[in-house]
């Protein structure tokens, strides 16, 4: 029986039939750029398109040809990182959703005005196919009490709705689903790390979110690019108050010249892994601290999303720092042989493609190197939420 889909505003109502999985167009849009893709029913990439720089429009020539290369598309599927509380699952785009989300602005002011314009371009070049908002903090609403709160006086928390929202749930989502399907029953109690650019952990239980490690907004948690991470707020008010620094300057040193950034100090400010790695190979002092700074507070987290789990049954490696620098992976792992991590050396060079094991022979938790893949899980999302087959 064909479904249909409620009206936006004055527009007559969109039929869904039940089509066989619907081919989905996923909408990434980024900072600057906007990435598309579709998921084929084995998850491979039929169909793929970056712009960057991308101006926000739809008219982008690129764009429209793309567009009228996939015509049998049968609904489209965004990413939005914040959703706030309002949204803690996927959501069916209307007009008062996307008024909703650009409330969300002050907590994510890079992500969301871009993924609006990303559904406002969907939505202009492909009007008559249902849009789905799938959030990066949904994965995370569950999240218990004791690990969602803050210990703040309670008429703020009240007042302002503050808790620990958690961000790139659609990939801690794919990541811990894929690590359950390669290793099955045995893999309940899961610690997935995203590492790149933004990076955070979760803790994953029976395929739920029980911890992870950013909060409120991305700041909180590891070591990031350019972000601080975790930090004493206490220094924050010692800065505005006695260090003479405006709330400008606070927020844009926290956000943009933090993290490996601040503690490599290399020329122009970059906070790249690899060229970080580089310039500690080179004998930069101050670059190799910012690689054991970093190392220590990964093993830290790794080891507190554990806790959180009262135990581990595997480990996951995700993101592009986390898939591609072996290096990484075993700095961390050496640390964690006391929650029975151990992995093979060369396992671990040589990890290639989705799902590898790096795992020593003898450890006791699963560590597992597994390809980000938020597109087949925006998909799956979008698939459940307008009841595809």
């Amino acid at each position: 029986m064909n479904k249909t889909l409620p009206s936006r505003g004055d527009d007559p109502p969109i039929p869904l039939a039940p089509l066989d999985g619907g081919k989905v167009l996923v909408v990434n849009a980024g900072s600057s750029s906007l990435k598309l893709s579709v998921p084929g029913p084995g998850d491979e990439i039929t169909a793929a398109l970056t712009i960057d720089p991308w101006d926000g429009g739809p008219d982008h020539a690129e764009l429209r040809e793309f567009l009228d290369g996939q015509a049998d598309l049968d609904a489209v599927g965004h990413r939005v990182v914040h959703g706030g509380s309002r949204f803690t699952a996927a959501t069916v785009i209307d007009e008062k959703v996307i008024a909703a989300i650009g409330e969300l602005t002050d907590l994510a002011p890079l992500h969301q005005p871009r993924a609006l314009s990303g559904i406002r371009a969907a939505r202009a070049a492909l009007p008559r196919l249902p849009q789905v908002a799938c959030f990066d903090t949904a994965f995370h609403a569950g999240l218990p009490l004791a690990a969602a709160r803050y210990a703040l006086p309670a008429d703020w928390t009240e007042r302002f709705g503050l808790r620990r929202y958690g961000f790139h749930g659609l990939s801690h989502q794919y990541a811990s689903r894929r690590c359950a399907q390669l290793l099955g029953a045995s893999a309940r109690r899961i610690v997935t790390c995203h590492l790149g650019a933004g990076s955070s952990l979760a803790a994953v239980r029976d395929g739920a979110s029980v911890d992870t490690t950013m909060g409120f907004t991305p700041l909180e948690g590891l070591v990031m690019a350019t972000r601080c991470g975790n930090l004493d707020p206490g220094l924050l008010v010692w800065l505005l108050q006695h260090g003479g620094l405006s709330l400008d300057e606070v927020a844009s040193g926290l956000e943009r010249s933090a993290g490996l950034a601040g503690l490599a100090a290399l020329p122009g400010g970059s906070g790249d892994m690899r060229q970080v790695r580089a310039a500690a190979d080179a004998g930069s002092p101050a670059a190799r601290l910012a690689i054991d700074v970093h190392t220590h507070r990964l093993k830290q987290e790794i080891a507190s999303m554990a806790a959180a789990l009262d135990g581990l049954d595997a480990l996951v490696f995700t993101g592009g720092i986390g898939e591609h620098q072996p290096q990484v992976r075993a700095e961390a792992a050496a640390g964690l042989g006391f929650l029975g991590v151990a992995i093979d050396p060369a396992r671990n060079d040589e990890a290639v493609g989705d799902g590898a094991e790096i795992s020593a022979p003898s450890a006791k938790v699963r560590t597992l190197v597994i390809t980000a893949r938020e597109d087949v899980e925006i998909a799956r999302q979008v698939r459940a939420t307008l009841g595809m087959a």
